[in-house]
């Protein structure tokens, strides 16, 4: 079938989780890839250097290139205008707009969600709370505008024929905000690029985006207390505000080289993590070099690791209740009272479940099921969970 894959931008900067997926799918299936920008096509770093894709009128917006969520009243508006009517097959990677393209009776449209859009749904009010567009007069221009998204939002979901989720915790905010159950497949990580190592250093690590939400200012409040040898590695608008809280025994590096990281995660102790994330590639990545992972125990990194306190056998790391300074160290302490519990080598088989070979075949069987469904005129719009 003619297949189209539409993914929501295309920048040097946009590197994470959603852009992996888009990567390994152009691997296993020949698709036209569309977005609301592209900026990866003319970089010659990229694996998209050279690739015909196609773009909306956003394209030549000044400052597009450096976030295209600077246009968010139009980005809605921009997704529609991508004409596939000359598809027979529609695959969306979407943690935004990208599902919301329309399409027609004959086409079938399959969806990965990697989340139901966070600053109109579950992070409204945090992104309220940092910005100076969530208070006063513009406060309130800036609400209405969320509330219109939420509702094209829900409405741009009845054009998905099938969905798939990323973990259990996104198929049910799917089915939160959108009332609609999909199909759980977990996506790919290239645990092969993160080298094993059972010999550990004396310090902790965590890597993240330095934004408000993923709670790196909590991991490095309590290192304060514990002081204990902490290196944090990530850049974004909270890097001053992490370096000045950070006292003597937290070192903060700000951004570096793929390769430096997978150095450091080799090396750690442990992986630290606090975000509720919607799965939480880093925590598998940790994983894959033998290193535990001691994270918040909600979201996706339920469905990764393995709490050495439920599974003595086959522990990988530990999960603390709650997104509280106390709570983190509560787990520390535990972690350094319990050191040598946690085999390295399980930790890798842990992440051992997470590889591109697997996210193949399960995406792959899910969508030849959909085809199936939709040539015998019965298409199952409300897929199943596995």
């Amino acid at each position: 079938m003619k297949t189209a894959l539409v993914h929501e931008w295309l920048t040097p900067k946009a590197t994470g989780g959603s852009e992996l997926v888009v990567q390994e799918i152009l691997k296993f299936i020949e698709a036209d890839l569309y977005a609301l920008v592209d900026f990866e096509s003319s970089n010659p770093q990229s694996y998209l250097w050279g690739r015909k894709i196609g773009t909306t009128f956003l394209q030549h917006f000044p400052l597009a290139r450096n976030g295209v969520q600077k246009y968010l009243p139009l980005l809605p508006f921009a997704i529609e205008q991508l004409d596939l009517r000359d598809y027979d097959l529609i695959l969306s990677s979407s943690h935004a707009v990208a599902k919301g393209i329309l399409a027609s009776p004959h086409q079938l449209h399959l969806c990965y969600c990697h989340t139901p859009m966070r600053y109109a749904w579950d992070l409204t009010f945090d992104y309220l709370n940092n910005s100076t567009l969530g208070r006063g007069l513009p406060g309130i221009l800036t609400r209405h505008i969320l509330h219109q998204l939420r509702q094209w939002d829900v409405l741009s979901a009845n054009r998905v024929d099938y969905f798939i989720a990323n973990s259990q915790h996104t198929a049910r905010r799917i089915w939160r905000a959108y009332r609609r159950t999909a199909e759980v497949i977990h996506p790919p990580v290239e645990i092969e690029r993160f080298a094993f190592n059972s010999q550990k250093e004396d310090f902790y690590l965590t890597v993240s985006r330095l934004v408000s939400y993923k709670q790196v200012s909590l991991i490095v409040r309590a290192f304060n207390q514990l002081e204990l040898p902490l290196v944090v590695i990530g850049s974004g608008p909270q890097l001053q505000q992490i370096r000045q809280l950070a006292k003597s025994n937290v070192r903060v590096l700000g951004s570096q080289s793929n390769d430096v990281v997978a150095q450091y995660m080799a090396r750690a102790k442990a992986f630290v993590y606090a975000a509720l994330e919607d799965f939480g590639i880093a925590l598998v990545e940790a994983q894959a070099c033998g290193t535990p992972a001691i994270a918040y125990g909600a979201g996706g990194a339920k469905e990764t690791v393995l709490d050495v306190r439920q599974f003595p056998e086959m522990g990988t790391g530990l999960l603390f209740p709650s997104q509280k300074t106390d709570a983190l160290i509560e787990a520390i302490r535990f972690f350094e009272n319990t050191q040598g519990t946690i085999v390295p080598e399980n930790c890798r088989l842990q992440a051992a479940k997470f590889t591109p070979t697997i996210f193949e075949k399960r995406y792959l069987e899910f969508l030849e099921r959909c085809c199936r469904e939709a040539k015998l005129g019965k298409p199952n719009r409300i897929s199943r969970t596995l």
